[in-house]
């Protein structure tokens, strides 16, 4: 169910932003690399990180590309909703990107699921 739906889209990447269950869901299509891709995707987190409160679920499934870049500005974005006490999730990253978080350890610091059910789930449950 989509109560705030909101797109962006920039050169080489789209974001469509929803409200399901207080959840942020962004499901981010195209390439994040160094340049104008990296840079909105950035100011795009920046935005849900001032103007929306909750956890975020970020939709991978249709990311054909992320380069280092990308990858830094993900990492660092995790920290900042960390550090608001709001929890991220990566839902269902391409073979590729997945290789890339195992490859540099980050498979161990971001929450990745399979599906958004149980995403879901992780970010809706209550912290003890």
């Amino acid at each position: 169910m989509r109560d705030d739906l909101v797109h962006f889209a920039a050169s080489s990447m789209n974001i469509i932003k929803n409200r399901v269950q207080d959840v942020t869901v962004l499901d981010i299509q195209g390439v994040i690399k160094l340049g104008e891709s990296a840079r909105e995707f950035s100011s795009y987190l920046e935005k849900v990180l001032n103007d929306e409160t909750g956890p975020v679920m970020i939709n991978f499934e249709a990311i054909n590309y992320m380069d280092s870049t990308g990858l830094g500005e993900l990492i660092g974005y995790l920290q900042k909703f960390e550090d608001r006490q709001r929890k991220m999730a990566l839902v269902k990253p391409s073979h590729r990107i997945l290789a890339l978080l195992k490859i540099t350890k980050l498979d161990t610091v971001f929450k990745i699921f399979d599906s958004r059910e149980t995403a879901m789930q992780y970010l809706t449950e209550s912290v003890a």
